[in-house]
Parts: structure tokens; sequence; C-alpha cells
């Protein structure tokens, strides 16, 4: 068992906090008892006595149903089997029985086990740190690795995890999900989930943080207390259907508490009614999804209050009933009938019969006064209630549902005056019975923050002298027209929408957009004041683009055409649109309106196709449409220039703060039109703690630079640092570690230098990152050096950087000949064996080779034992030998650098092996299989003939390995093949040569 300090901070306690929690701990040395093969993860004996204890049946039946289920293969089934939804024939009974694997209502009839070092045997053999199985079903995997970032997960435990997924993927079959902790920061993810979307349980509600030693028993106690365990599995997980394929979804805390707090509301029956808020981009559709949920199946509860509900979702606009319609059958809930007319809404409410779960706009009520009988049973969420008690609607809704519950949600703060929506959702004293605001979010990462800038150009607008701008601006028209335009009063848009500050703004639109987002394939939406300037800025940003390509050397055509296809109007369409209008302009316009509309079936393919990276269009100009409910991770940018306030300011700009890859670190607001100058009014009627970040000034973000930049700088304090050259820079590197010292020191250094890094990558192109740009080439071009020091690993930083950034350090990179100092070589490079010949090398050059060519070989074993696990494992125990000779301190540094020296040889030789035998590379390997089964004298033979089966275009055709039908039959062909050559494992000899041969031929 490994005694690292991962067992002593993270491993250990988690078991022995899990114990505490009524956990029971299987040991290793249990293991082959509990399972029929070191390939399987079942623990047989405790899931056939959960099934004769939950369900009353005898043995025989059991073990058959064991036999099922152990063959069940898919998650999104094995959830399903979870939930109770598995039955079978048993002894004694002519029907199918409904068989439980788990007994939500009694959590104590259940047997909660924690395992360490399960190992899991497949083509890569793998040793998850802990499992968590619950009546022998393994439901959660927990990783241990130090140290882990919030932010920065990019971390060797979310590798680690990625790899059991793919490497033994039978362990996550009836897999949950996923933790990863360091013993202090808990982080868990649904299965298959990525990294980003990893996030951590921030609230332990109904307890406090006060009731916990430390991070890690919270965390642990949050989603693995056997009762909210349950309660995880058989209401908050949900597999949502996408046009990307299906993505498993488990809830984050306020999703759960919001859902728990709205039940128990139902359950008391003390109060009918709640609101919610939930910050826009935090999923508030699907805690409606999860309330829905839990309030009809109610697996852990029995109650006569949740017999049989009724639910009623309402939205008061078509795209959010679209929305959340599509939320709701996405997730596969249980019959969701979409409202589609007056006379449907009032046959399903008023049929006198229970269960329904529908969706609806609340327009179809309007007129509706007539009381239905059964309105106690009717639990109602409103989505965006402040907006649904306008014009009566309010009024006709509770008319025909008075006993209802009624649940309001909304995604945006109520305002202070706000009083209907407080009367109709509110419970006196409590304003929120759930709140879940724009900090929240952005500390959870569930959003990143928004930030603005303005843009003044000489044509910005002052609305207190909007006559005197008028004057000014339009002195060139007629006098007709001048007093045409004065007549009906001089407006905003007249001002907004003449075509200099059109053509200026496009041009600084264009010239921003190309610094900013594009390196990064980020996207953005332009917001005009109306249709008119969604046209003319198309027009405009058009020419802008196109004069752009032609400068490069496209012809004017071709030019055109791309810079066409770079943006796409939305807009609804007028029935004025089609007339004829004598004047020349206003002409102009409308056949520019009827050229660029596209229909919902279009603007359905131009939303997806601006969703996805690398395709047109790049913007999108809008001037209502898709500033509220439009979901794009994309899109980082938004030029505003409409003046926004209150809840369309709120709604628009969150467009731009759902989460994305790495490299989205907020969302930014360019502002033109003055919005942000003032913010304070356009958000007044507001509680000021409710918005107080829902915009943040650019100028914060600077200060929040230079004071990142200044915590680096004292870290570098004790480094001269002027050189301009390798060796000089070198020698600056190896100053700084010595300077550092210890481990503990360059962690800090580098959770320290990479939030410079970010907050200096989210400010540019800003002219305010200029001065740090030269510490910011020294200290990313170390994080390379150092992390071979310190971690004997590769650094993957530079993989997240921003394209602008990672150019930048390449440039710098080469021009100063540091990337010969940070570049790690292959062992197949000429060049990997000059590290070797110690003839001058100073005592500093010897530490660095033995570094890098540790690092180097750390690299080439792990991708060797990936590729060849049978011909290359006796490696892993070579290189971990080599690891500790370069912490000893008896050892000088040219023995250190000897013994490096002595493994790449070996290993080397191992990649030559092959020649000695006579064999082929890929019949080498699979004959290393056939060794480890003792395949004997035909092994060599038998090696040749499985090559050839997978190789030869008669038995693999191309693309063999996408046909489950032909693998299957060629798997079958190697357990004949190994039969008739005296070789007795069947069963995992066909799996074992077929993942070789994935790893290997297929693709060639």
């Amino acid at each position: 068992m490994s005694q690292g300090p991962e067992w002593h901070f993270a491993e250990r306690p988690t078991i022995e906090l899990l114990q505490a929690m009524g956990y029971g701990f299987v040991a290793p040395a249990e293991h082959s008892g509990l399972r029929e093969g070191e390939n399987q993860v079942l623990f047989r004996p405790q899931l056939i006595e959960a099934l004769m204890r939950i369900n009353g049946i005898d043995r025989p039946s059991a073990e058959a149903a064991y036999g099922e289920l152990a063959a069940i293969s898919d998650n999104e089934t094995w959830l399903k089997v979870l939930r109770g939804d598995y039955s079978r024939k048993v002894s004694g009974q002519d029907t199918r029985q409904t068989l439980r694997v788990i007994d939500f209502l009694a959590p104590g009839n259940n047997r909660f086990s924690v395992t360490n070092q399960l190992r899991v045997k497949a083509e890569n053999t793998r040793r998850p740190d802990l499992v968590v199985h619950v009546n022998g079903i393994p439901l959660v995997v927990i990783e241990a690795k130090s140290p882990l970032n919030i932010r920065d997960k990019t971390g060797e435990a979310f590798e680690q995890i990625r790899q059991y997924e793919r490497d033994i993927p039978r362990l996550f079959f009836s897999n949950v999900f996923n933790i990863v902790t360091d013993g202090a920061l808990v982080l868990y993810g649904a299965t298959g989930a990525s990294s980003k979307y990893f996030g951590e349980w921030r609230d332990p509600w109904p307890k406090s943080d006060v009731n916990f030693a430390d991070s890690l028993a919270k965390g642990l106690w949050c989603l693995l207390e056997p009762g909210r365990l349950l309660d995880l599995i058989a209401h908050y997980v949900v597999f949502e259907k996408t046009d990307a394929g299906t993505i498993k979804k488990i809830c984050r805390y306020q999703q759960f508490r919001a859902v728990n707090r709205i039940v128990e509301r139902v359950l008391e029956g003390k109060h009918r009614q709640g609101l919610i808020w939930h910050t826009q981009g935090s999923g508030k559709s699907l805690t409606m999804v999860f309330a829905a949920l839990k309030l009809k199946t109610h697996r852990t509860i029995v109650s006569e209050a949740l017999t049989n509900p009724n639910i009623l979702v309402l939205t008061d606009r078509v795209d959010l009933h679209t929305q959340i319609s599509g939320t709701f059958v996405a997730c596969g809930l249980p019959n969701p009938t979409t409202i589609g007319s007056i006379k449907d809404l009032h046959a399903l409410i008023r049929s006198g019969k229970d269960g329904h779960t529908a969706l609806s706009t609340i327009f179809k009520f309007q007129g509706s006064k007539q009381a239905i009988a059964n309105s106690g049973n009717w639990i109602v969420m409103v989505d965006e209630a402040h907006r649904t008690q306008e014009k009566d609607l309010g009024a006709y809704l509770r008319a025909t549902l008075p006993d209802a519950r009624f649940f309001g949600f909304t995604g945006t703060p109520v305002k202070k005056d706000d009083k209907d929506t407080y009367a109709n959702f509110g419970v006196p004293g409590e304003s929120y019975l759930d709140k879940y605001g724009i900090d929240d979010a952005v500390a959870d990462g569930a959003t990143v923050p928004i930030y603005y800038t303005g843009r003044k150009t000489d044509w910005h607008i002052d609305e207190a002298k909007i006559d005197i701008l008028f004057d000014t601006w339009f002195a060139e028209l007629d006098d007709d027209k001048l007093n045409e335009i004065k007549k009906r009063g001089a407006r905003i848009e007249d001002l907004v929408k003449h075509p200099r500050r059109v053509e200026l703004i496009a041009y600084d639109i264009w010239t921003h957009f190309k610094a900013y987002a594009q390196p990064d394939g980020f996207k953005a939406q332009i917001v005009a004041i109306d249709r008119e300037a969604v046209i003319l800025y198309k027009q405009a940003l058009t020419r802008v683009i196109a004069e752009d390509l032609q400068a490069e050397g496209l012809d004017a055509a071709e030019a055109h055409a791309r810079a066409d296809a770079m943006s796409a109007c939305v807009y609804s369409i007028n029935q004025e649109d089609g007339k004829p209008s004598e004047d020349a302009h206003r002409q102009a316009i409308r056949d520019g309106l009827k050229a660029h509309y596209v229909d919902a079936e279009t603007e359905k393919q131009v939303k997806q196709a601006f969703g996805r990276k690398g395709e047109d269009p790049q913007f999108l100009i809008v001037c209502d449409k898709l500033l509220t409910g439009f979901d794009c991770p994309i899109e980082s940018v938004m030029y505003l220039d409409k003046p926004l306030k209150e809840h369309g300011l709120l709604q628009a700009i969150a467009r731009t703060n759902r989460v994305s890859d790495p490299k989205k670190r907020n969302g930014l607001i360019v502002d033109y039109i003055g919005v942000s100058a003032n913010l304070e009014e356009a958000l007044a009627s507001y509680r000021a703690d409710d918005v107080k970040n829902a915009m943040r000034d650019l100028d914060d973000l600077r200060n929040q630079l230079r004071t990142a930049h200044a915590v680096v700088a004292v870290m570098l304090k004790p480094v001269k640092r002027k050189a301009s050259d390798k060796d000089g820079l070198k020698g600056e590197f190896d100053a700084f570690i010595n300077a550092l010292g210890s481990e503990d020191k360059w962690f800090e250094f580098k959770a320290r230098a990479r939030s410079f890094i970010a907050l200096y990558e989210t400010l540019s192109p800003d002219p305010s990152v200029l001065e740090f740009t030269a510490d910011l080439k020294w200290v990313a071009s170390f994080l390379l050096y150092g992390t071979q020091h310190f971690e004997k690993r590769q650094a993957f930083d530079q993989m997240n950087y921003s394209e602008k950034i990672r150019e930048m350090l390449n440039h710098h990179l080469e021009a100063t000949g540091l990337s010969v100092t940070v570049k790690l070589r292959h062992i197949t490079d000429p060049d990997f064996w000059e590290d070797f010949d110690t003839d001058g090398k100073t005592e500093e050059d010897l530490m660095t080779a033995a570094i890098r060519k540790t690092t180097e070989l750390r690299k080439t074993v792990s991708e060797r034992i990936d590729a060849s696990p049978h011909q290359y494992g006796k490696f892993s125990e070579r290189l971990r030998q080599l690891l500790e000779k370069l912490e000893s301190a008896q050892l000088s540094w040219s023995d250190k650098l000897k013994a490096a020296e002595e493994m790449a040889k070996d290993l080397a030789a191992e990649d030559e092996a092959h020649v000695d035998a006579g064999l082929s590379p890929g019949a080498y390997g699979i004959l290393q299989i056939l060794n480890d089964f003792d395949a004997g004298a035909e092994g060599q033979d038998l090696a040749i003939r499985l090559e050839s089966l997978y190789t030869d275009p008669a038995t693999a055709p191309a693309r063999w390995w996408e046909k489950d039908g032909l693998r299957k039959s060629l798997r079958q062909q190697v357990r004949s093949m190994a039969h008739l050559a005296g070789l007795t494992e069947f069963r995992e000899i066909p799996d074992q040569v077929e993942a070789y041969a994935l790893k290997h031929f297929a693709g060639h």
C-alpha cells in the first residue's frame, strides 16, 4: 500500500471520515473474494444479499438477477436500474417482479462501503485510489492528488479520472459521479464530465460550515452522507440529449438546496408559495427539471402531499417556453406535455385527472376566471416570475388555480419596489426562498465575471446635449429634411444611426474583435438600437472586413463574400417592410430588412453555427432578439450600442457569462452608448447588494493585474534579471530555483505566477498590459523550466494560454534560444543523447541534464506503457527507482545522470527487441500479451497470425474499428486461434489483443 503524502493527507482521512458516516471499509485483501475476477467491479456477494434483503426473493433468483446486471454496459441504463426500473421473473411468480438494488426509503437497509487500491484488470490495468460501493455496486470513484486549484482544473487528478474512464470503462458503467481531492479541496463531476465541469459543493445546507472540522469533512458529507447520496442518485442526475450527443448532468449545491426547500414547503403545507432567484447562466432551467423530477418521483419520501401531483411550468415568452420545454423533454422527464393552445390547456387542467406535467405560456390563461376543482393538487413553477404578474395575467392564473402552490423563478433579482412579485410568490419576512446571486455563480465558476469598458469615439453621445449634437452632426441635411426632424423632435435614434458614427464604430468593433476574441475562436454579439441600425451595422461591418481582407490579398468579390458570411442579423419581421417608399434611404433600409431577414428555421441554423468554433458567423447583430434565453458559451464579447437598463440590461449582458474553455476568463461588454458611465442609474431600481457585481469596470481588472504582478515581483526580488540570451537566462532560472529552495515555495510561486498570467491574458490587448510584458515572458518561460525541476514532468501551462499569449511566448523562446533549455526531447531524437556527455559540465549543468533526462524518460515510459503495457510494464518500477535516486542526497548529479542513461539505453534496446526476435513491432507487441498467458513455443507463430488478422484487408477491411459486428467477429477468431494454440484464457486474450490492435493498427 502506498504510504506517500497522498495517503496521509487525502486517502486515509477520506476513509476515516466515511467510516464515521457509517461506511464499511473493504480492505484490498478482500477484493478477490468479492469479485468473479480482477476485470470485474461488482461485489457479487454484497449485491446478491441486497437483492434478497430488499426484495424478499430467494438466492437463485438473486443470482440470476446478478448475472443480468453484470452484463449492463450503459451508464444511462444503470441509472434507471439504480432508480428501480428493473424487473425479471423470480421463483414462485408468474409475472415479472420489479427488483430494487437500492432501498431509498430506508438508507440503513443498504450497505455502504469504501475500498482502496481496487485493481481493475484490462489492456491497461488501473488501480483507482478509492471506490465507493452501495450494495456492491461501484457508484463513486475518488482520486486523491495534491495540490488542487479550483481555478486551474488541469491537474493530474483530472487526467487520472479521464484515464480510468478510458482504460477501465467497466468501473464506470454504474458510476454516478467522481470526486478529486487533495485532502482539503473536494471537487466533483458527473461521469464523463471534463474538468471544467467539476465543482465544489460550497454550501452544506441545511448544516453550516461551523459543523465541520475542515473542508474535506464538509465536502465528503455534502456528497456522500448516505441519505444525501441516495437523494442525489434518486433525483439529481439527468441525461440531456443535445445536438452534440447525450450529456450527463448532476446538480450543483444551489439546485439541490432550492429543490429540497421547495419540496419541504410542499410537505409542510404551511406556506403555498416561494420565490427563487438563481442568476442567469447558473442552470435555472435544470433546477426546474430537478424540482419536477423530485416532486413527481419522490423516491426518498412517502407523503400524501406528493401522491400524484400535477406540475405546471409557465413562461411568458415563446423562446423561453421552447428552451424550457426542450430541456424537460431532452432530460427524459416523465411524460411532459407541451400545451399548444388555450383549448388544449383547459382540456388538460379541467380533465379532473392527476399526474400531469404540463408546459405552457401564461398567455393561455388570458380571460380564464373559473376555478378548477382539483387546483389544490397543482404545483406551478413560473419562470421569470416578475414579468408574469403584468397585464392581469397573474390574476387570471390565480383565479383558475386558487389553491395551487406557486413557486416563482427569476434569473435577475426582483426590483426594490416590485410589490406584486413579492406578494404573489414571497412569504412575509422572506425575500427569497432560495437565492444564488451573481457573485455566488462567479465564485463557483458556474459563470464567468462580466467586465465592461466604455469606448469613447468622436461620435460619443451625451443625451443632455442631444439638440446641440443634432445641429452639429446633421448640418449637411437640406433644410426641408432638417425642419421635418426638428418638428417631431430630435431623437437619440437619429444620432445613434448617423452614417459616419456607424462607420467608425464598425471599424472599432472589427479592430477590437480581431485582437481580443478572434485569436481564441470566441464570438460576439452587436446590439443595435433598432432594426434599421441592425442593417446599417451589417453593411458597415461587411465593408470594413472586406477592405481588411483585400489588404491581405483576397480579390474584391471573394473578400466581400467572406466578410458578408462573418455576420448574421436576427430580428423580427414587420408588415411595413414590404411596402414601397418614395424616400430612397427608407427604401434602401426596407430592402436591407428583407434581404437579411432569417426565418425561424434559418435562425435556428444560424444560432447553431454561431455556437460552433471555426464556423461563420462570427458576429450576431441584433436589437431585441437573442438578448434573453440565448445560451452560447462561445460568446465572449458584446458590443453594446443600445441604451438598455434594469432587467433588459441584466438579461442582455448575461449572454457573455457562460463558461467555455479555460481561455474564456470573463465576458466583456464594449459600451458605445454610455450605459456603463451611468451604471448606477441604469440599475437603480434593484437592491445595491443584488447587482453590485453585475458588470465590473475593466479598471478593476487593471488594478488586479498590478497587484498580481507586485506579488510575483516580491518573490523574484533575490534574482537580478537582465539577461537576454539562453545561457544568461538559464543562469537566472537556476538562481531563482535556489532562491525558492523548497517544493512548497515552488507551488506558491506557481499559483501566483498563474494568477498574474491569467489577468494579463484577460486584459490583452488592452494597452495597460504593455508595462508587464517583459516580466510575463520571463515568468511564463520559468514555469516550463521550474516544472521539470520540481515536479519532474512536462509543464502543460502553455496549452491553456490564449493563442495571442502562446504565440508571443513561442517567439520569445525561439528568439532567446530558451526553447533548447525548456524543450523536452523524445528518445527517438538524435539530440536526446547529447545530455549524457559529462565532459566540461559544471555541477549546475549536470543537475539540469539529470532532471531533464528523468523528466523526458518519465514522459517516454508513460507513452510506451500506454501503447503496450505488456512489453513496457517492467519499466514502471525502474522509473520509480530513478525518481527516488534523483531525490537522494548520497548520489552525485553525475551518478544520477548515469542511472538515467542506463535506463534510456535499456528502453531504446526494448524498442529494437523485435528485430532480434525476427518479428515486426506489431507482432512482437502481441507476443508480449500472449507471453503473459504462458503462450510457450506456439506464441511467436500465433502473434504473427494475429497481427495479420488485424492488418490484412481481407479479414480487417477499411475502418473495421468502427463496425461493432466486425470487431466481434475478429474477437471470436482470436478466441478460436488461441484455443487451437492451447491457451485457455478465452475471455481476456481477445479483449487485450483487440485493445492493442485499436492502438496500433486502427486508422492505418
